[in-house]
């Protein structure tokens, strides 16, 4: 599934449509137009200081020597410009040495904390049903035909109320689980941003009971399962795995050629936040790959030196 060209790998954190959704939640959206790609900065005002964030980007020709000098050069500009203390941006580009050494060259540095899923599985939805149910791991398969037996219902949709419910439902799941959830300003700025590309599915029990929620953003040729939630049944019912089947069979049919599960644990980290969620998620049979770590450029060296000091407690703090 790696492509050689970046734009091939480009999914909506680089889109207008998640522009719009950061302008409606307050930040700053600056859009730059580099070698005929279009590259959107988003400023960011956090308690120890303004920052620049560009995730999933920028989406240039990383072969060319120049376009990465003046792509750089004009990222430095707007940080300064908007007072930021630093840049930190994570492109789609794979983990590699060289790629590493691509970034480090321009200045950058691996930041504290991760951004915009670098690790995560990737669904090839150009494969028939068949094949995609063959790629499954024997147990993740079992739990989707044991959901057929049970007669979980999956729908979807996106009004308003329903991400209202989905909410809820997910500030329970952070209870349980101790993560911090996305704020409801947050949910439907991206559904007034995303309109019909954003939707929410939900499986239920026979009798109508809620199980799994889960939110889906689409830009390009890839969809993204963005946001989960679940209720107690989900602990002994496989809600979860007839709403992936079921989504993955619609995005087929919707002509989307790419399923991003949005976030593993990195290789080789058991006691990882993410580690539970991994086992779910790579049970489905697609392509395991990491992008370069988030980068930092540093603007103003003595204010990043406390945010460093203060993001790389709280990484440890929550086991990422």
């Amino acid at each position: 599934m790696k492509k050689n060209n970046v734009e091939d790998m480009a999914n909506f954190l680089q889109s207008e449509k998640w522009a719009k959704m950061n302008t409606l939640v307050g930040n700053k959206v600056v859009e730059a137009e580099i070698g005929g790609t279009e590259v959107y900065m988003f400023v960011k005002d956090a308690k120890r200081g303004r920052y620049l964030e560009i995730p999933g980007g920028p989406l240039i020709d990383w072969a060319d020597k120049k376009m990465i000098s003046e792509t750089f050069e004009k990222i430095r500009k707007v940080a300064k410009e908007n007072e930021c203390v630093f840049v930190r941006l994570r492109p789609q580009l794979f983990d590699t040495p060289e790629n590493r050494e691509i970034l480090k060259a321009e200045g950058c540095r691996i930041a504290p904390m991760h951004l915009a899923a670098e690790h995560t599985v990737l669904i090839d939805l150009e494969k028939s049903e068949d094949e995609l149910l063959a790629n499954m791991r024997r147990q993740t398969r079992y739990e989707v035909r044991r959901s057929m037996k049970q007669n979980i219902k999956v729908t979807s949709g996106n009004s308003e109320a329903l991400y209202k419910e989905f909410h809820q439902v997910q500030a329970e799941t952070a209870a349980r689980q101790n993560f911090v959830p996305p704020r409801l300003e947050d949910l439907l700025a991206e559904r007034e941003a995303f309109g019909k590309d954003a939707t929410i599915y939900v499986a239920k029990t026979e009798e109508g009971e809620p199980i799994a929620y889960g939110l889906i953003l689409k830009h390009g040729v890839e969809a993204d399962y963005f946001e989960a939630a679940s209720t107690e049944l989900n602990r002994r019912m496989p809600g979860a795995y007839a709403l992936q089947w079921q989504a993955m069979r619609d995005l087929k049919k919707e002509g989307y050629k790419r399923y991003n599960l949005w976030g593993i644990a990195p290789p080789n980290q058991p006691h990882h936040r993410y580690a539970g969620v991994t086992t779910f998620k790579t049970g489905f049979g697609g392509e395991s790959v990491a992008f370069v770590p988030a980068q930092d450029i540093v603007i103003n060296r003595a204010k990043y030196l406390i945010d460093l000091a203060v993001e790389t407690a709280r990484k440890k703090k929550r086991h990422l």
